[in-house]
């Protein structure tokens, strides 16, 4: 029998290369080797303010862009997380040995307190405790992540640690399996890929869109002149070229840099080629799939069936540990 192990994403919007290459990719590489549960994590979305009218259909897009990157239902699951009650019972447990100085640690907290400063609520100060339990609820004892999320799972490791102190052993650790490759920034060259920022390639991009984006995207800021030599370990698209180019584009682009003999554009145009290889099959099976919501609504039902026999079990063994059980 395949093991658990869980992983989600927002859904706050259309979903990018970098969600793409920093997770989703890696999740259907581990298809055979694992039996994965990808959570649409929709009560995390709601830390942000949003519209809840909107919500069904991004829930529909995150799923459609999921399916089209290569989930397969037969091997994984795929669920929304509010379909799965125990997730927030579990959390609500879990809030309740959690010191509120270790979850002020977090360093993506300040961050989105940043971004949000009109709206610091408390979901947006606890949600790392929500993750742990989505985590938990499946006794994963992986979770595929990118550099990013480190922090959080340490957290999620250091929950599972207290609750098995406090009510016996009931939880794994979890290990950390990172996205192979570098960290993919926006095209801004600086920032992390983000909606928000406006600096993403989006995984239903159309050609011409991708064409646009990267023709523009920020290089080493020292070549200003195509004659000017420039620094290849400091440019973004050559990160990019990592993950699309063969090596010997990505040798001659970078050879091409120090010597000033071949121009950003040219180096661009070589990317291009490739990212619409990629991003087009995507697209296409997307829009095949949006065409048809009540598909994917099937699919999510299932999911959710599937899901919580697990997410039961797993509280049948907490609520015993914790003295709740009549």
């Amino acid at each position: 029998m395949r093991k658990h192990f869980f992983s989600g994403i927002q859904p706050s919007g259309r979903l990018h290369i970098g969600n793409y290459l920093g997770a989703i990719k890696q999740w259907i590489a581990l298809q055979d080797e694992y039996e994965p549960i990808f959570g649409i994590v929709d009560y995390h979305a709601m830390t942000v303010r949003y519209d809840p009218a909107e919500m069904r259909g991004r829930v529909l897009d995150a799923a459609a862009s999921y399916l089209a990157a290569g989930l397969e239902p037969e091997k994984s699951i795929l669920m929304v997380q509010s379909d799965v009650p125990e997730h927030t019972e579990l959390a609500w447990i879990l809030n309740c040995i959690t010191p509120m100085g270790r979850l002020s640690r977090i360093p993506t907290f300040k961050d989105k307190v940043r971004q949000n400063p009109d709206n610091v609520n408390m979901g947006l100060f606890d949600y790392p405790v929500l993750m742990a339990a989505d985590i938990l609820l499946y006794k994963s004892e992986i979770v595929p992540v990118g550099e990013d999320q480190v922090p959080h799972l340490e957290f999620t490791r250091d929950v599972a640690e207290r609750f098995n102190s406090a009510f016996g052993e009931v939880f794994a650790e979890p290990a950390e399996v990172l996205s192979p490759g570098a960290r993919i920034l926006g095209l801004d060259g600086v920032n992390k890929m983000s909606k928000s920022l406006d600096n993403c390639l989006y995984l239903d991009d159309s050609d011409d869109e991708i064409s646009r984006k990267l023709s523009t995207a920020v290089t080493d800021p020292a070549r200003k002149r195509r004659t000017d030599p420039g620094d290849p370990t400091i440019c973004n698209i050559m990160n990019l070229h990592d993950v699309f180019s063969t090596s010997e584009e990505r040798e001659q682009c970078a050879d091409g840099c120090r010597n000033a003999t071949i121009g950003c554009l040219d180096c661009k145009k070589i990317l291009i080629g490739h990212v619409v290889e990629t991003i087009r099959p995507i697209r296409e099976r997307k829009t095949d799939l949006l065409a048809r919501p009540d598909d994917i609504l099937d699919i999510l039902r299932e999911g959710a069936a599937r899901a919580r026999p697990i997410a039961q079990a797993t509280m049948a063994e907490v609520r015993r540990a914790v003295g709740v059980t009549r």
